[in-house]
C-alpha cells in the first residue's frame, strides 16, 4: 500500500527503531507546530498548492528543535534533531508520546488543531519521563475517506496507490487513469484534512487572501526557476521536470483561459516526459480542437513513450466519435 512512498519505507528497520541510527539515543522529545494559521488557501483560478507547502512552514519546527538541542547541550547531553527525516516514523512517536492520536486519514490528530500539524523530534540520551498516548479516536467518523477524491482511504489506512498527494511528489510518469482526479493541484492535496472536524476550528484561524499562482505564469518559468520559486518542495532529484509534470495536468483539468497555447507549446519540450503529459493534457483542455495539433506532434515524435501518449491522446479527442471504444483514463 506504500506504492510511490518511499521515504521511512525505505529503511523500515532504521525508521522504526531510532538506536539503529543513535546508539546512544535513550529518549524521543516529539513535538507539533500547527501551521494553517499561516498558509493562505487556493484562489478560484490557478494552481493548488496544498497549504502545508505554500511556503516553508517547517522553520518554526526547526527553531523548536534547535532550541531543544541547544538546552540539552547545555545540560550535558548529547541530542540530533529528526525532522522530516527517514530515520524515524514521527507519526508513530508523536501518537505514542500523546502529542496527538493516529486518525484514520493515518495523519496525527490533536485537540484543537485536528490534522493541520508539522511533526518534529529530537532524540537524546537524557533519560526523560514517558510521556502516555491520548485516549481518543476517530470513532464512527470518516469524513476524511468520504472526501478523498480517489478512494485511498479505508478500513487498512490510506493506500498510497490511489493518493494524489502521493503522485505528485512521486518521479516518472504520473498514471493516466488518476490524472482527472489530480484537479489543480500541483502539490499536495488537503481533501481529507479540510474535511476532518477536529480541524475546522483551526482552519478557521487561516489567512482570508489566497494564494494566486496563474497556470501560464509558472509554466513560462525554467525548470530552475520553479525549483527556486518552490525551494522548500521535495522534488525528486531536484529535478524541475516534475513540478512542470504536475503544471500541465492541473492546467488541463483546470480548463482556464490562457493555459491551453501555455500546454500546447511544452508539446515541443526538450524532455520525452514532458512532451508526453504535454500531449494528454492538451488533449484534455482542447478536446477535439486537439486532433490536429496531436497529428502534426505524432508525425515529429521519435520516441516511445510521448508517441504512446500522443496515440492515447488522439484516441481521447476521436473516442466520443468512435461507439464501443474506451479510454483508459475512464473519461
Amino acid at each position: 500500500m506504500s506504492g510511490p512512498l518511499r521515504f521511512t519505507y525505505d529503511e523500515p528497520a532504521a525508521a522504526c527503531d531510532v538506536t539503529s541510527s543513535f546508539p546512544w539515543a535513550r529518549s524521543i522529545i516529539a513535538f507539533s507546530h500547527n501551521y494553517v494559521a499561516d498558509a493562505p488557501g487556493p484562489a478560484a483560478e490557478g494552481a493548488v498548492v496544498g497549504r502545508f507547502a505554500t511556503r516553508d512552514h517547517y522553520e518554526p519546527v526547526r527553531a523548536v528543535a534547535r532550541s531543544l538541542c541547544e538546552r540539552l547541550t547545555a545540560a550535558g547531553r548529547r541530542s540530533a534533531t529528526l525532522i522530516d527525516d527517514n530515520r524515524l516514523v514521527d507519526r508513530a512517536a508523536a501518537a505514542r508520546s500523546g502529542v496527538g492520536w493516529t486518525g484514520k486519514s493515518t495523519m496525527v490528530l490533536s485537540p484543537g488543531h485536528g490534522p493541520w500539524l508539522l511533526l518534529g523530534s529530537v532524540v537524546t540520551d537524557a533519560a526523560l519521563a514517558a510521556t502516555g498516548p491520548l485516549r481518543r479516536d476517530c470513532g464512527a467518523c470518516d469524513a476524511c475517506a468520504r472526501a478523498c477524491p480517489t478512494g485511498a482511504i479505508g478500513p487498512g489506512g490510506l493506500d498510497a496507490r490511489r493518493c494524489v498527494a502521493a503522485w505528485l511528489q512521486a518521479p516518472g510518469a504520473i498514471p493516466r487513469w488518476i490524472r482527472p482526479h489530480v484537479g489543480r493541484r500541483v502539490y499536495g492535496c488537503d481533501d481529507c484534512l479540510a474535511s476532518c472536524p477536529p480541524g475546522a476550528r483551526a482552519l478557521q484561524a487561516a489567512p482570508a487572501d489566497p494564494l494566486n499562482l496563474p497556470f501560464a505564469d509558472l509554466l513560462g518559468l525554467t525548470d530552475a526557476q520553479l525549483l527556486d520559486r518552490f525551494a522548500w518542495w521535495y522534488v525528486p532529484r531536484r529535478d524541475g521536470r516534475f513540478i512542470r509534470r504536475n503544471l500541465l495536468v492541473a492546467a488541463a483539468n483546470s480548463g482556464e483561459d490562457g493555459a491551453a497555447a501555455a500546454i500546447e507549446e511544452h508539446l515541443r519540450h526538450r524532455s520525452s516526459l514532458i512532451r508526453g503529459h504535454a500531449a494528454w493534457a492538451t488533449a484534455r483542455s482542447l478536446g477535439a480542437g486537439a486532433r490536429d495539433i496531436l497529428l502534426a506532434a505524432l508525425e515529429a515524435e521519435t520516441v516511445k513513450a510521448p508517441i504512446e501518449e500522443l496515440e492515447h491522446a488522439l484516441l481521447m479527442v476521436e473516442a466520443p466519435r468512435r461507439p464501443g471504444v474506451r479510454r483508459s483514463d475512464g473519461r
